[in-house]
Order: structure tokens, then C-alpha cells, then sequence
């Protein structure tokens, strides 16, 4: 059975690693450990996280969404049909499709409508949305629709998505989680002093958070300015003092520049998070 790490997990479902965190903690799904303990989910723990997010979001109470996942988990089947898989919602109920098979999941208001299937060895995740209209003078999308229409672009069209992120941005400049996946996006394509300046900036609109600041330790790691990654990601845990992975590069890097007890201290504090996890 094929299992994905963290950076799969954030590619497929384009949600931050804190957030990810934060469904695990809260008992959604039970991943299993890895070498150096790290997270490797299955293939049904992807589609449980995608609709516990979307739950969330919606509003849902938390009682009616665990009820809800719960029932999700014992008909998903344990790997990807070839036929793909469709959840969505008819009427006021949750329907789970696997080609010509279908079962309802619950009896609860449900807005999610997730497309899944296997394209060229690769799980496909897609939510269903109808197309955002093109911003004119009279009708634009709000900050909520160019984040959205950003996740949906990046798989196919990153440049476009860069675009939207930015237009979020601008239209709000405190939306951390826009600034956040604008910064990943010129990353991941190699545009670090563009990425690190995205960063930067995002904090300086949105304030202190833990994950721009790990991101932003990350790009500097990247850009070989190692001191002020450690400050980076002194930052962030300090906003967030559960980012396990902060902890973890806080000790590879006081290890290397020889201050072994700072490095025992972190990384106890990364085994215990990810123990508790």
C-alpha cells in the first residue's frame, strides 16, 4: 500500500503543514511512523483530512464531522479504484460514488464536492467548484474565491496560480495563508530571494506566524544564510511551540555550529511532539 509523507500530503491537498498538524492532533486520522518517526498517511487518510477540512471550514459541528469521517473511513476502499471516486453531496446527504457503486456517508449538511483519481501513476485530488468568473469593474471574487482559485490552479497552472495568490494578497494583506502558499509556490520553482521576500513581507502584514517563519527559515537554509535561519526558526517556535519540524531544524542546526545542548534540547522537544502526535 503506497503511503505519503508530509510534503506529499501538502502538494495534493494544498494545506499548510500546520494545519495538517492540527487535524492529526485532533484525531481525525492515525498516521503511521516512518523512519525518524516521521508521518506517512494512507491513501484514505487523504481523502479523510481533505473532507475534515472542508467540514471544518463549512462550520459543521465538531460531533456531526467526526461522526461524519467515521462513517467515511469504513467505505473508502484502502487504495485508489480505477474507476476513481467522487464525493459529494445530494441533497442534504454525503454520497460516496466508486463508479457505478455509491453510499451514503451521512445525513448531514455537506458542501465538499471531491473528484479523486489516478493520473499517470499519481493520486489526483480535485474539489469540484463552479469556474471563477473572470474580475471585471463591477463583479471580482472576494479574498476567500482568488485563495481558492489559487489551490485550484497550482497543479496545472502554477503561474496562474502565483497570480491569484498575489491578487489575495493584495486584496487583503493580513491573509497569512495566501502570503504563505505565494511563498511556497516561487520556491518550489527556484525563485528563492523572490520566495524570502515574499516572506518577509507577509510577516510584516500579518504579524508574527510560526509556519511563514519556518517556511522562511527554510528559503534561507536554501539561500545558505544558515545563522538567519536559526533565527527564523527560533521565531517559529516560539509562535508555535508544537511545530515539531521547527524543533528538528533548530537541532540539525545548533549541532553544526556546536552547541550540542541546545541541539539535545530541541530535538527532545521534536521527539515528544511527534510521539504525542
Amino acid at each position: 500500500m503506497h503511503q505519503y509523507d508530509v510534503s506529499d500530503v501538502e502538494k495534493l491537498l494544498g494545506l499548510p503543514r500546520s494545519t495538517i498538524r492540527a487535524l492529526v492532533d485532533a484525531g481525525f486520522v492515525k498516521p503511521a511512523r516512518g523512519a525518524r518517526n516521521a508521518l506517512l498517511f494512507s491513501f484514505q487518510d487523504l481523502i479523510v483530512l481533505r473532507t475534515a477540512r472542508a467540514l471544518t471550514q463549512a462550520k459543521i459541528p465538531a460531533r456531526r464531522v467526526k461522526r461524519a469521517l467515521e462513517d467515511l473511513r469504513n467505505h473508502l476502499p484502502d487504495t485508489m479504484p480505477l474507476s476513481g471516486l467522487s464525493i459529494c453531496a445530494v441533497g442534504e446527504r454525503v454520497v460516496v460514488r466508486d463508479g457505478q457503486a455509491r453510499w451514503q456517508v451521512d445525513d448531514g449538511q455537506y458542501v465538499l464536492a471531491l473528484d479523486v483519481n489516478v493520473d499517470h501513476g499519481e493520486l489526483r485530488m480535485v474539489e469540484r467548484k463552479e469556474p471563477l468568473p473572470a474580475p471585471t469593474q463591477t463583479q471580482a471574487p472576494d479574498v476567500e474565491d482568488w485563495f481558492e482559485h489559487g489551490l485550484e490552479l497550482e497543479a496545472s497552472d502554477p503561474r496562474g496560480a502565483q497570480s491569484a495568490y498575489e491578487r489575495a494578497v493584495r486584496d487583503d494583506p493580513t491573509d497569512a495563508a495566501a502570503w504563505i502558499n505565494l511563498g511556497r509556490l516561487l520556491h518550489e520553482q527556484g525563485r528563492l530571494e523572490e520566495a524570502e521576500r515574499v516572506y518577509r513581507r507577509g510577516l510584516d502584514a500579518c504579524g508574527p506566524d510560526g509556519v511563514m517563519y519556518f517556511n522562511l527559515g527554510v528559503v534561507l537554509e536554501d539561500l545558505r544564510q544558515t545563522q538567519a535561519a536559526l533565527e527564523a526558526y527560533k521565531s517559529a517556535v516560539g509562535e508555535d511551540p508544537s511545530l515539531a519540524d521547527g524543533h528538528y531544524n533548530l537541532a540539525r542546526l545548533y549541532e553544526t555550529f556546536g552547541k550540542p545542548q541546545h541541539a539535545i534540547r530541541h530535538l527532545g522537544q521534536y521527539r515528544r511532539l511527534i510521539t504525542n502526535a
